[in-house]
């Protein structure tokens, strides 16, 4: 109808205006197409105002989407966790979760600052001892002991602890019993101690004063032991519920030759070898009455001289160094030592060489150079071993054991990577 009335109009002024003398005929051509292409686009516009509603109409109902969490498979022995301090961001601090045969990173959770990890035995678990502050980097100090399910990567349980060691990650600050049974966590809060976790209960069952000892080293299913600041060991038994502590006389002298605390235990039978800053090794069966055998040298293993320990600082010759700097294969008792050529004092220095040594023979199986050097070592714990390396970008080297070769190597997996945990360990 406006259409009908717009079209009497526009026929009305034209009339008009031929009255007063203008030459309509002039511009009646140009007037026409005008308003046929009005009427047009009209028409046009009705139409895909009805295509559109039409589409409108015929569009589907979106669903509300469903949140869900993938599942990993069960733990295997060639996954991995590698525990990545962040040094320059430790509130960042986490834990990956890594496909050691593809190379693959499948997830991680957070460990803050300076957390530590420990795995059951069977895979069954994850623990994560961390510390956490009410606003952020200040305020009420929280230390905690989550435990992670390892296939969804949740936290099935956050226990409260009394406290913790919050010192740079080692594996020894976190342990845990052969049947998975207790975690070992070791404090400074308000002195050294140990305190023990019931996994079943995830309460504190006890907590272990140990003054002037340090470190949980686990052996069996009832006991660990600490190593102390005089060279000895304090044995703790907990077979009865009552922690019993026997103490050891030293086997070291710490001012001039002291042993590395990242030595390699062997949880199930507790057998350790600890090695010395001029690379002694010491075998130790640590038990309620730990016992430690004659020391024998990696240089000499190799066919070199002993190296000298602080009563000569300054000769140069291959050594032990690094961070998580040895790892054990308990099936062959092989034991991996990274090894660079230095002084005495070079006992943090990254490794260039794993040097393999077979703990039995006291013999050194083969050395393996390395493309870059490394602060860590790890091995898995199957019949097809993998060896795990790291270097300052923060890449982990993935290596096959038997070989030496090296099948993979992940970019910058993470910022400070400390060490890693596989199963069984």
């Amino acid at each position: 109808m406006t259409l009908f009335f717009s079209l009497r109009s526009v026929a009305a002024y034209s009339s008009a205006l031929s009255a007063k003398g203008f030459d309509f005929m002039r511009y009646s051509t140009a007037l026409r197409s005008g308003m046929a292409a009005l009427v047009l686009g009209l028409v046009a516009l009705g139409a895909s105002s009805v295509a559109s509603l039409k589409a409108w109409a015929d569009e589907p109902v979106v669903q509300e989407e469903e949140s869900d969490i993938i599942k990993l498979s069960p733990v295997t022995p060639h996954r991995i966790l590698v525990q990545d301090t962040a040094g320059t961001h430790a509130k960042d601090g986490r834990i990956y979760v890594v496909d050691a045969d593809k190379g693959k990173l499948l997830g991680m959770v957070q460990a803050a600052y300076n957390g530590n990890v420990v795995q059951d035995p069977k895979g069954r678990a994850f623990y994560v001892a961390e510390t956490v502050w009410s606003r952020g980097n200040r305020g009420d100090r929280l230390d905690l002991l989550p435990a992670y399910d390892p296939q969804t990567l949740t936290i099935t349980n956050d226990e409260v602890l009394p406290g913790r060691a919050l010192v740079t990650p080692k594996k020894n600050d976190l342990a845990i019993s052969q049947d998975g049974g207790r975690v070992y966590v070791f404090s400074m809060v308000p002195t050294n101690a140990v305190h023990v976790v019931d996994t079943a209960t995830h309460k504190v069952s006890q907590t272990v004063d140990l003054p002037g000892c340090a470190l949980a080293y686990p052996w069996g299913n009832d006991g660990f032991t600490s190593i102390c600041a005089d060279g000895g060991l304090a044995n703790v038994s907990l077979k009865n519920g009552k922690a019993e502590v026997v103490h050891t006389k030293p086997f070291f002298d710490p001012e001039k030759d002291a042993v590395f605390e990242h030595s390699p235990t062997r949880r199930p039978d507790g057998k350790t070898w600890f090695i010395s800053y001029s690379g002694l090794v010491y075998p130790t069966a640590l038990s309620a009455d730990s016992k430690v055998e004659a020391p024998w040298s990696i240089q000499e293993a190799a066919g070199m001289k002993k190296a000298p320990a602080a009563e000569a600082p300054f000769a140069k010759t291959w050594r032990p160094g690094g961070w998580q700097l040895s790892a054990l294969h308990y099936a062959s008792g092989h034991l991996f030592v990274l090894m660079h050529e230095g002084t005495f004092w070079t006992h943090k220095k990254a490794g260039t060489e794993i040097w393999e040594l077979d703990t039995a023979t006291h013999k050194l199986v083969r050395r393996i150079p390395l493309p870059v050097p490394a602060t860590m070592v790890g091995v898995t714990q199957d019949d097809k071993p993998l060896l795990f390396t790291n270097d300052n970008a923060g890449d982990l080297f993935i290596w096959d054991m038997k070989s030496g070769k090296q099948l993979h190597k992940m970019p910058h997996l993470g910022d400070d990577l400390y060490f890693t945990i596989a199963l069984g360990e």
